[in-house]
């Protein structure tokens, strides 16, 4: 039996190979510039790392999508404005300042005045706080009397701390995905991944156009931090991470359910024990203040979401909007839902090889996104880092891509009505067909991960002679195959 050879210069038998070599639709454009890499080729020398690329493209992603809020920004924070769908840069940042009291300087769930809760979990209104807290270091103090147009004002200010706040986060989703992606390679003979993957999440044009609607990139830079804990052989880490990711978004609780299935292949029961202990206390040290507190604030984001009809994005509301309004879509939900993971766990339990964490984690969280009762356009960044680590071929990621940004333009378009008929009983079908399309592109996506799960040769991670996942330190020993006698 041969160990794997390396020769002087090269790269070891296991690694995987750059995006120019092993992705056809990478070479075909890098044929303009240069064609594939050749053999004098010394990125690994240059100060242009993996990392540093990634942060640098994810800054210009950024900015471009800074630039494009720049019309709502100018024309201040007003609800009586259409401004914000025309423009397509209607962000719920500046709007929720002035509707939730952080404008009279009130503490999200703890303060109570002439304006709704804030429905949103507690983590997330912590950060809501932190970027109030900084803003009024700017504006001055705003327990004073302020005009309405004072108060638009102030919202500006917030905006910027929040689009500062936000561009950590996405640097720090970045950056972790880069290093998750890299793998364990720092371990002798380990097998090592793509850090260039990140891309994927970097160049993204969600990115840009949807990280400032909302504060999403704070659970997804958490969520990003848990996969790269689980990288590294921390299970508590990435429960702790896990915990504070759900106290900020629902959604990174729905990794756990992954996570048994990776373990029961990988037979270590014990890290996933120890990651869920320490998510559920990581949870329950987040949210007790609060719930003590103010426990009707607490709950109100469980209730908001509980009697939150259908709506936009989702396809329950192109059939309310087509007359064919479903009952009860809470419960038909979880139904369809339930099926999705029982057929995704029954799918990694039986794969001829353990599945990726990544894929199984990108299928969950997709599968809930493609039935949920609604699909706010920033949803889309709970999936970059997943599809990043799942699934980093250039042709899908475009085809997914083109249908997000399909239905985030048309979103805006439909608010602003300016897809409606000249007769007003006539609906806007075209907006209908934004959703079919945004589904489609991720149910795409959802196929080939499957596929890739079935037919582990298909998989463009687990490239050459590659067994196990090189981004799982715990389950995984990250090990090339055995080399045939020569």
């Amino acid at each position: 039996m041969m160990p794997t050879v390396t020769e002087p210069g090269s790269q070891p038998k296991h690694d995987r190979l750059p995006p120019s070599e092993a992705d056809p639709a990478v070479a075909g454009l890098t044929v303009g510039l240069g064609g594939r890499s050749g053999r004098f080729s010394r990125l690994s020398s240059s100060w242009w790392t993996p990392l540093r690329i990634a942060l640098a493209v994810c800054t210009i992603t950024f900015a471009l999508g800074v630039l494009q809020k720049a019309p709502c920004m100018d024309a201040g924070w007003d609800r009586q404005s259409w401004r914000p769908f025309k423009a397509l840069c209607y962000s719920d940042v500046g709007f929720l300042y002035q509707e939730r009291g952080f404008a009279e300087g009130n503490r999200p769930f703890l303060d109570t005045g002439d304006y709704p809760v804030l429905e949103y979990p507690v983590l997330t209104g912590a950060f809501m706080e932190v970027a109030a807290q900084l803003t009024w270091l700017v504006t001055g103090d705003p327990k004073t009397d302020l005009t309405a147009e004072q108060k638009r004002d102030t919202a500006g200010v917030f905006f910027i701390v929040n689009i500062a706040l936000l561009f950590l986060c996405a640097l720090i989703t970045v950056g972790l995905t880069v290093a998750t992606a890299r793998g364990v390679a720092s371990k002798p003979g380990a097998a090592r991944g793509q850090p260039l993957d990140a891309l994927y999440v970097a160049a993204a044009p969600v990115l840009a156009v949807t990280s400032t609607i909302n504060w999403d990139l704070f659970a997804v830079a958490l969520t990003a931090g848990a996969m790269f804990a689980w990288s590294r052989g921390k299970p508590i880490w990435f429960g702790v991470l896990i915990g504070l990711g759900t106290a900020a978004k629902f959604y990174p609780f729905l990794l756990l359910g992954p996570l048994l299935i990776v373990c029961l292949r990988g037979r270590k029961l014990w890290p996933f024990v120890q990651a869920v202990v320490a998510a559920v206390v990581a949870w329950g040290l987040v949210n007790a203040p609060i719930y003590l507190l103010a426990k009707n604030e607490w709950l109100s984001f469980w209730t908001f979401n509980d009697a939150r009809e259908s709506d936009y994005g989702s396809i329950w509301y192109v059939l309310k909007l087509a007359k064919h309004e479903v009952a009860d879509v809470n419960q038909l939900n979880i139904v369809i839902f339930a099926g999705l993971c029982l057929s995704i766990a029954i799918l990694g339990l039986m794969a001829p090889r353990p599945p990726r964490f990544a894929q199984l984690a990108f299928l969950v969280v997709a599968a809930f996104l493609l039935i949920n009762k609604v699909y706010s356009p920033q949803y889309v960044l709970w999936l970059l880092p997943l599809v990043a680590l799942a699934r980093p071929r250039l042709r899908d990621w475009l085809i997914w891509q083109a249908c997000e940004c399909f239905y985030w333009m048309l979103v805006w378009m439909h608010l602003a009505q300016f897809l409606q008929p000249g007769n007003p009983d006539v609906p806007d079908r075209i907006y209908w067909l934004s959703v079919i399309l945004r589904m489609a592109g991720t149910l795409w996506l959802m196929l080939v991960v499957a596929r890739d799960i079935l037919l582990p040769e298909k998989d463009p991670v687990r490239q050459g002679d590659l067994v196990d996942d090189p981004s799982d330190g715990v389950t995984s020993k990250a090990r090339p195959r055995e080399l045939a006698p020569a």
